[in-house]
C-alpha cells in the first residue's frame, strides 16, 4: 500500500495544541511516557508469547534502547516489545476512541492547564507528550510475529495531518525518532537522559539502555595505563535504570519521591497520590500489592469504557492491566499493581474472572483499602475529607452492592445535613451522637443539591423540633438508603416519604385530636379537592408536617418520590406511573380563605382554579415541573390583578 496522508481527529489535535503550549515548564515527562509506553509494549509481548513462542522472534533479551545522534539531532526510544499494525498505528494514534473526549476537551480549555498539568495526565496523552520537544516524529513499527515486509512508518510534524505507508523492518516492536526542535538539544546529553531515566524510569523492570563513549588510555595486560600510547575511544551499552521493582522492595528502603514516580508511571497521571498502600499478603493467597488512592477524580471514572486501574502480575510478569475480578466496581478509584505468586504464568483474561485465587485477593483488596479508609477518617480527617469530595459517590455504590462490607461502608459514607454549613459532611455516627432524647429515627431528604432541599417544605416540622435531617444529593443515594435501612438501632426515615410521628405519646393525642377536629372541619374541602385532583393525586389529607408551607406532595412510604423519578428518566429508564399524596397545612391562612369560599358556595367555579393552583405550586416546591404553565401563570395573572383591585378598591 502506497504512502498516504490523512487528519487528525479534531480532538486529537486540540489535544495536541494543549500538550505544546500548556505543558512546556513540564517536558522532561515526554521520555518518561514513551519509555512506559515501551514497557507496555515488551508486557505485552511477554504475555503473548506465553502461548505464541513465534513471538519471540528468536531474541528473548527485552529491552528498551535510547539513542541519540547529535549530528542528526534526533533521540530514538527503541523497543523489541509487541509492536503494532498499520490498523493499530492509526486507531491508537491518529484517533481517540473515548467517550467524552469532548467534554474532556472543553474541561480543558476552562481551566489553567499550565498550573494543573494533571488535567492532561487523566487523559494519558502518552505518545502526543514527544511534540513538547519534537517538530517532527516518526515511527516504526512492526508487530511481533508477522513477516517483515509487515512494518509501518508514520510520521507527523503534529501541524494537523501525518503520513502513514507500509515498510519493511527487520525486528519486532517500535522505534520512535524525535527530530529535536532547537532550543531542547539539551536531550541529547548522556548527563540529562540520565537524570531522567533514574527519576521517573528507574523501577522500569526492563533495561533502558544507551550506548556511552568514553575516551581511556590503553592498558596493558595487568592492566596498568601504557604510558605514551595516546588515548582512544571506547563505546560500550549500559544500563540506566535498576530495574528493581519498586512493590519487591522492603518499604523502608523506598523513598516518597520513588513511590510518586511509580504512581504516575502506572496511572499516568502528573499529580500526587493522597495515600499509598503497600503491602504483602501471606497465608492462603500469596501476593505483593503497592496500592494508590489518587487526589483526584480521572474525567472517565463514570464512563463504561474506562479501565480499572490495577495491574496483574504473575512473579513479576505482566498479565494485563484491565483484570475485572481484582477490585470491585466501587473501588475502581484505585490504581496499582498487585504481583502474585499462585497464579500460573500461562492464565487467561477469561479464566481471571472465575479464579478462586482472584476473588481471594480481592477480598484481602477490599479489607486493606477499607481499612486504609477508616484508618485516615479516624486519624487524618481532613485528607479523608479530601478523598470524599472526589470518590465519595462512588464509594457510596458499595453500600448498594457489597453486602459483605455493607457495615464498614456505612461507617465511611459522610452526609451533609441540616447541622453542617455547606461542603462539610457528617457521619451517620456523628448524626447518632448528636440526635436529641426521645428522636427514635435517623432523618433524611433526597434531592439534587442542598440549596433546594433546604427550602423544601418537608423539613419545617424537623425544624420546629430541632431534629437533623441528612441532605442527600448524590444520585447513587436512592440505593444507598434502600442498604443501609438502620444504624445503631436506629431507623432511616424518609423525610417526604408516608406520614410522619415525631410526638411522644401525651403529644400524639394532643395531635389526633386536634386533627381529628380539623378533619371534620375541612372534610367536605378535602373530598372536593381530592375529587378535582383524582387523576394527579393518591389521596389529599391534612398535613403534621407543615409549620409555614400551604401544602406539600409526599409519596408512599415505599413509593417514588420526585427525585427518584427524575433519575430514572435521566437513565432513560421508564418510570412507573405513580400518584403522591397531597397534604395540606390545616393552619395555614389559605386553607381557611378556601374553606370560607366552600362553606359560601360549594358550586363556585373558582374552587376548581385554586385546586390546581395548590397542585402546581406543591409540583414547584419539589421541583417538579407543572402540567400546564400557561394556564398556571393565566390563573396567578388573575389572582394578582383580584387582589390589586381590592388593596385599591376597585
Amino acid at each position: 500500500m502506497s504512502k498516504t496522508v490523512k487528519q487528525f481527529e479534531t480532538e486529537v489535535q486540540q489535544l495536541l495544541d494543549l500538550v505544546i503550549h500548556s505543558l512546556y515548564s513540564n517536558r522532561d515527562i515526554f521520555l518518561r511516557e514513551l519509555v512506559s509506553n515501551a514497557s507496555d509494549a515488551i508486557d505485552k509481548a511477554r504475555f503473548e508469547s506465553h502461548s505464541n513462542a513465534a513471538i519471540i522472534e528468536g531474541d528473548a533479551e527485552w529491552k528498551i534502547k535510547l539513542i541519540p545522534d547529535k549530528e542528526a539531532g534526533t533521540l530514538t526510544i527503541r523497543d523489541n516489545g509487541v509492536g503494532m499494525t498499520r490498523e493499530e498505528v492509526e486507531k491508537n494514534i491518529g484517533t481517540i476512541a473515548h467517550s467524552g473526549t469532548k467534554a474532556f476537551i472543553k474541561g480543558l480549555k476552562e481551566q489553567n492547564v499550565a498550573e494543573h498539568p494533571e488535567l492532561i495526565g487523566q487523559f494519558g496523552v502518552g505518545f502526543y507528550a514527544s511534540f513538547m520537544v519534537a517538530d517532527r516524529v516518526t515511527l516504526v513499527t512492526r508487530r511481533a510475529g508477522h513477516e517483515k515486509s509487515a512494518g509501518v512508518r508514520w510520521e507527523s510534524a503534529g501541524d494537523g495531518s501525518y503520513t502513514v505507508e507500509e515498510c519493511t523492518k527487520a525486528t519486532r516492536g517500535t522505534e520512535i525518532t524525535l527530530h529535536l526542535k532547537d532550543e531542547m538539544k539539551e536531550y541529547l546529553d548522556e548527563w540529562k537522559i540520565r537524570s531522567i531515566v533514574k527519576k521517573y524510569s528507574d523501577y522500569v523492570q526492563y533495561p533502558v539502555c544507551m550506548d556511552v563513549t568514553r575516551t581511556e588510555v590503553p592498558k596493558g595486560v595487568n592492566g596498568e595505563e601504557i604510558e605514551g600510547a595516546g588515548t582512544i575511544e571506547k563505546t560500550t551499552e549500559e544500563t540506566l535504570n535498576s530495574m528493581k521493582a519498586i512493590w519487591t522492595r522492603p518499604k523502608s528502603e523506598i523513598t516518597e519521591e520513588e513511590y510518586e514516580e511509580f504512581y504516575k508511571h502506572v496511572s499516568h497521571d502528573f499529580d500526587k497520590p493522597l495515600k499509598t498502600i503497600h503491602y504483602a499478603a501471606e497465608g492462603v493467597s500469596e501476593f505483593r500489592a503497592l496500592l494508590y488512592l489518587p487526589s483526584h477524580k480521572p474525567f472517565d471514572l463514570f464512563s463504561p469504557e474506562r479501565r480499572k486501574g490495577i495491574q496483574l502480575y504473575v512473579k513479576r510478569v505482566f498479565i494485563t492491566d484491565n483484570c475485572e475480578g481484582l477490585v470491585p466496581d466501587y473501588l475502581r478509584f484505585v490504581k496499582g499493581v498487585v504481583d502474585s505468586s499462585d497464579l500460573p504464568l500461562n492464565v487467561s483474561r477469561e479464566i481471571l474472572q472465575e479464579d478462586v485465587q482472584i476473588k481471594r485477593i480481592q477480598k484481602n483488596l477490599v479489607t486493606k483499602v477499607l481499612s486504609t479508609l477508616a484508618e485516615m477518617k479516624e486519624k487524618e480527617p481532613e485528607q479523608y475529607l479530601a478523598f470524599y469530595r472526589e470518590f465519595g459517590p462512588v464509594l457510596k455504590e458499595g453500600v448498594h452492592f457489597d453486602y459483605a462490607n455493607r457495615e464498614k461502608l456505612q461507617e465511611l459514607v459522610l452526609f451533609e445535613s441540616t447541622k453542617t454549613e455547606a461542603g462539610q459532611f457528617a457521619s451517620l455516627k456523628e448524626y447518632a451522637e448528636r440526635m436529641p432524647e426521645g428522636q427514635q429515627e435517623i432523618y433524611y431528604i433526597t434531592g439534587t443539591d442542598r440549596s433546594a432541599l433546604e427550602q423544601s417544605p418537608h423539613l419545617e416540622i424537623f425544624r420546629a423540633k430541632g431534629y437533623e435531617v441528612l441532605f442527600l444529593t448524590d444520585p447513587v443515594d436512592e440505593w444507598v438508603v434502600q442498604g443501609i435501612t438502620e444504624y445503631g438501632g436506629k431507623k432511616l426515615k424518609a423525610a417526604d416519604r408516608g406520614d410522619l410521628s415525631l410526638e411522644s405519646e401525651e403529644e400524639k393525642k394532643e395531635k389526633e385530636a386536634q386533627k381529628e377536629e380539623a378533619t371534620k372541619r375541612y372534610q367536605g374541602l378535602l373530598d372536593l379537592i381530592k375529587e378535582k385532583l383524582s387523576g394527579h393525586v393518591k389521596e389529599v389529607r391534612l398535613s403534621s408536617r407543615l409549620t409555614d408551607s400551604a401544602c406539600c406532595l409526599v409519596a408512599d412510604e415505599y413509593g417514588l418520590n420526585a427525585n427518584m423519578e427524575r433519575i430514572l428518566r435521566a437513565m432513560n429508564q421508564e418510570v412507573p406511573e405513580s400518584k403522591r399524596v397531597l397534604e395540606l397545612n390545616p393552619s395555614h391562612p389559605l386553607m381557611q380563605v378556601l374553606a370560607g369560599i366552600y362553606a359560601k358556595d360549594q358550586a363556585n367555579p373558582r374552587l376548581a382554579d385554586y385546586c390546581d393552583l395548590l397542585y402546581d405550586q406543591a409540583l414547584l416546591t419539589e421541583g417538579s415541573p407543572i402540567k400546564d404553565p400557561l394556564r398556571f401563570t393565566r390563573l396567578v395573572s388573575e389572582l394578582m390583578v383580584s387582589d390589586g383591585k381590592a388593596m385599591i378598591g376597585e
